[in-house]
């Protein structure tokens, strides 16, 4: 029996159940690991709680660890007509285990399973992309230092506006993503709460034990409301696309600037001949395909939570069909964006930015307001000074003046240590979520 809710006489149109199944057989592979495990987990209370024998619970726990060992071994499939990954799981199990396997549902339903395997793999994914986000952040304030005594215009409007340098640039991205790192931490709390026991909304007539399975999968807490815990599916994508949003709307602006920056109309960088692509026309170009690339799908990283929320709006109260595409949509963008940070990482530091570029006459009315200082220095009123010296630009700059920005933050002083700092204390409060100890357990869990 390939669908755990059918029987002999239900038979359902083929091209109506192929429809109906979507992606799931292909994108359940993703949580695999995570449904082998909450079902031993609950495997677990169901004994604890007088529902299951020990024979039962030996017989399940085994054979979930088998299954187990041929997901991590990349030998798991889910056979085609088979709904999801837990029809498949409880198929494989019944097979090797008989009657046993087929208790293994008892005081649960798919709802809460998918509920409870989403957390999970949100809560390793979350604490991966924190770690991988850190060392991104480092990246860009090692970069930072490498080049802060070199100068580059700042722009407003487009147009050149005051002395910048290639360390004020790279170290503000880098301080500019220790807020999502925040956010992100905060997620986890968020997400780090149990759904299982929930059923499929409303709750069990079993007397199970949902604080015991909350202890085994290591979730802070239980989502205690039955109803609130059901609701929670497609809000918990909804945060962690926003926090992912936040992040490539950051980070698709540095790609942006890459682009800009490394066109001859500006020539502020160039990256190496291997990390570009040439043209079949043009002998001369190297382009920033990487850059271009990571833009363009950090930008489509942007429309994810509109695409989330145009499947939850206006549903009512209880589980509807309509959540399951909640996978097909957020898994492959999770996957893509896990992606471009891992090469966003890789080629910060072959970034070759230019030297001396301030000397070049169509930057000078870059230090105006440089000039005005000097005014001011010179005892003049800040306003007075400001209107001398656009009156004088009229003329065009007759001499360049020296430029000492030493306030925090500022050209002469970046502040690296502190922001250093601050993604420290950012990374301490709250500790990393570990769940090997927790799936070590589950899976050596002595009867």
């Amino acid at each position: 029996m390939s669908k755990l809710w059918a029987n002999a006489g239900n038979k359902i149109n083929k091209q109506i159940e192929d429809f109906t199944i979507g992606k799931d057989a292909e994108l359940d592979l993703t949580i695999a690991k995570h449904d082998v495990l909450g079902s031993m987990a609950h495997a677990i209370m169901l004994y604890e709680s007088d529902i299951v024998s020990k024979e039962d619970l030996q017989s399940i726990l085994k054979g979930l660890h088998t299954i187990y060992e041929k997901i991590v071994a990349g030998q798991f499939a889910i056979e085609s007509g088979i709904e999801d990954v837990h029809s498949q799981v409880e198929m494989e199990l019944t097979k090797m285990i008989g009657e046993a396997g087929k208790k293994l549902h008892t005081a649960r339903s798919r709802n809460d399973q998918v509920l409870v395997d989403l957390k999970m793999y949100y809560r390793d994914y979350l604490t991966q992309i924190i770690s991988d986000l850190e060392v991104l952040i480092k990246e860009f304030l090692k970069a930072s230092e490498k080049y802060k005594s070199l100068l580059m215009p700042g722009y407003t409007h487009l147009q050149v506006a005051m002395p910048s340098s290639f360390g004020l640039w790279l170290g503000g991205y880098g301080e500019c993503l220790i807020a999502d790192i925040m956010q992100l931490k905060s997620l986890v709390e968020v997400v780090n709460l149990n759904p299982l026991g929930s059923a499929a909304g409303y709750g069990s007539s079993f007397p199970i034990q949902r604080k015991r399975t909350t202890e085994l999968l290591g979730f802070r807490d239980l989502e205690y409301n039955v109803i609130g815990a059901s609701m929670n599916r497609g809000k918990t994508e909804f945060l962690l696309a926003n926090a992912i949003s936040s992040i490539s709307l950051t980070l698709g602006k540095f790609c942006m600037d890459v682009c800009l920056y490394n066109s001859q109309n500006y020539g502020f960088l160039t990256l190496p001949s291997e990390y570009t692509t040439g043209s079949s026309i043009m002998p001369h170009k190297k382009n920033p395909d990487v850059f271009e690339l990571l833009r363009a799908k950090f930008n489509g990283m942007l429309a994810l939570p509109h695409e989330i929320s145009s499947v939850l709006q206006n549903l009512p109260t209880g589980y509807h069909r309509d959540y399951q595409l909640l996978k097909e949509i957020i898994f492959p963008k999770l996957t893509s964006f896990s992606d471009c940070l891992q090469i966003l990482t890789f080629v910060i530091d072959k970034i070759e930015v230019a030297e001396d570029l301030m000397t070049n006459p169509l930057y000078a009315q870059a230090f105006s307001v440089d000039l005005i200082k000097e005014k001011v220095d010179g005892g003049m009123a800040f306003r007075d000074a400001y209107l001398l010296v656009k009156e004088e630009l009229a003329g065009g700059m007759d001499h360049i003046p020296e430029i000492n920005h030493s306030h925090e933050g500022s050209i002469g002083q970046l502040n690296t240590e502190e922001i250093l700092q601050k993604l420290s204390r950012t990374m301490d409060a709250f500790p990393a979520f570990d769940f090997t100890p927790f799936e070590n357990r589950l899976k050596n869990f002595q009867v």
